[in-house]
């Protein structure tokens, strides 16, 4: 246990968390590098973690539902991945020159990935995302780059524009218009988005054409949008696939976090490939990772030989531990192990359905795979402006009294998110609906 003297209230029961935090607030903004670990009064620091268990300098035990935001999507330590980063540390952890474990990581890629015939690394899903923005200009001649209203690709001002605008800003229903996420956005590069109405198939196809001269590409998610679980629908991918086709447009899946719903990613899964994709999270066995992969006549923009290509580097691109981390991490995800993640998964979702309505909740359980949530809300949620409403209509107050409640049952959530891990066990998943079962019926009685 680390050593911390704690100034907090006799009545916290993080004490040592509390004195961790008062020391951050004096070297960092509000005390926090990412936003969504935010708490009041302050976080829970971690300190260990085994399985899908991790514990925070307080002793507290709970089962991680969040794996850093679907990243790991074998928990914590996995014993094959710590020794292979150990032995490649003790070996190779940076350098100028690659390593064989950055061509064995791409093997598996472009064997798996329908869309991947050829793929680059990067060092995150918002790089992928920031490259294949070039990627699909240096093909197409076009600057514009469209993408749903209300969709996250990272940390990117022109891909995060719209992520969650509010009105009057955002236009019309069938004509979003771009609002800036953050403060500063020049309206110049608003001007090179185009954004589209979710699951809105005439409305989309009609921009799309109208716009078709201008646009580069379309991207989005294909499972799901904001950080809940509002899916495309199959009809609105499959006209995504045929309009972008006919009109020249690229198609682009960010498949940074969906990737783990499949052996073949969501692409897969659904039946529909693009034209690139982007990739991150479970693809670094836990380390920090980006990549782009596609069809190798798009891939070739890249050719070092190319007088039109586009350049990309990085220090840490490719870097040694991140690819061994990385291929072995998605070496052990086979198909019996993709199997187990949507056993135990649906297990939980058919818990939580019961345990929604034994409650006589205002409540839905969605997801596919390794990813469930539940949406405090009984509305239709379609599209960005609908889940708006909902959040509007408490949605989200109902989902954050949630979450504490959940954690102090021992379950780390994070706003109704159950992300599923490998080494969790059909034991694990009844601890988690029994202690859902006592933290939601609390909340009713609120």
């Amino acid at each position: 246990m680390i050593a911390v003297t704690s100034n907090a209230p006799a009545t916290d029961p993080n004490p040592l968390s509390a004195a961790i935090f008062q020391r951050a607030e004096r070297v960092m903004p509000s005390g926090y590098t990412r936003d969504l670990v935010a708490a009041k009064p302050h976080p829970q620091y971690a300190v260990t973690a085994d399985g899908c268990w991790i514990t925070d300098v307080d002793g507290h035990r709970m089962i991680d539902w969040v794996n850093n935001f679907t990243a790991l999507i074998h928990g914590h330590n996995k014993r094959e991945i710590v020794d292979i980063i150990a032995a490649q540390a003790g070996r190779l952890i940076s350098a100028i020159l690659p390593t064989e474990w950055e061509v064995k990581l791409a093997e598996l890629l472009c064997e798996r990935i329908p869309s991947v015939e050829r793929v680059r690394f990067m060092n995150s899903g918002t790089e992928a995302n920031q490259v294949v923005t070039k990627v699909a200009r240096a093909i197409t001649g076009r600057t514009k780059i469209a993408k749903m209203e209300g969709g996250y690709h990272g940390q990117y001002d022109l891909l995060e524009a719209s992520f969650q605008p509010r009105p009057p800003a955002w236009g019309e229903a069938k004509r979003p218009q771009p609002v800036a996420h953050n403060p500063g956005t020049p309206q110049s590069l608003l001007d090179e988005l185009v954004v589209l109405p979710l699951n809105d198939v005439d409305a989309t196809r009609a921009i799309l054409r109208d716009r078709a001269q201008e646009l580069a590409a379309v991207i989005l998610d294909p499972f799901r949008l904001q950080l809940g679980m509002v899916e495309p629908r199959l009809d609105y991918l499959q006209m995504l696939r045929e309009e972008t086709a006919r009109l020249g447009i690229l198609l682009i899946f960010d498949e940074v976090m969906c990737l783990r719903v499949g052996y073949h990613g969501a692409q897969g899964l659904l039946g529909v490939t693009p034209d690139l994709t982007t990739m991150g999270k479970i693809i670094g066995g836990g380390l920090p990772i980006g990549g782009v992969g596609g069809k190798a006549e798009y891939m070739a923009i890249f050719d070092i030989d190319r007088a039109d290509r586009v350049k990309h580097s990085g220090t840490y691109t490719a870097n040694p531990m991140s690819m061994a981390a990385g291929y072995t991490g998605m070496s052990l995800l086979t198909r019996e192990a993709f199997a187990g993640l949507d056993a135990r998964s649906e297990r939980l979702r058919e818990g939580l359905r019961k345990i929604v309505a034994d409650l006589g909740l205002e409540a839905r359980v969605v997801g596919r795979s390794s990813l469930s949530g539940v949406f405090f809300t009984t509305q239709p949620v379609e599209n960005y402006r609908q889940l708006a409403a909902a959040a509007a209509g408490g949605m989200m107050e109902r989902m954050i009294a949630a979450q504490k409640l959940l954690l102090a049952e021992g379950l780390l959530t994070m706003r109704g998110g159950f992300v599923t891990s490998t080494p969790m066990t059909g034991d694990d998943v009844d601890f988690t609906l029994a202690g859902t079962r006592r933290a939601l019926a609390r909340m009713k009685q609120m």
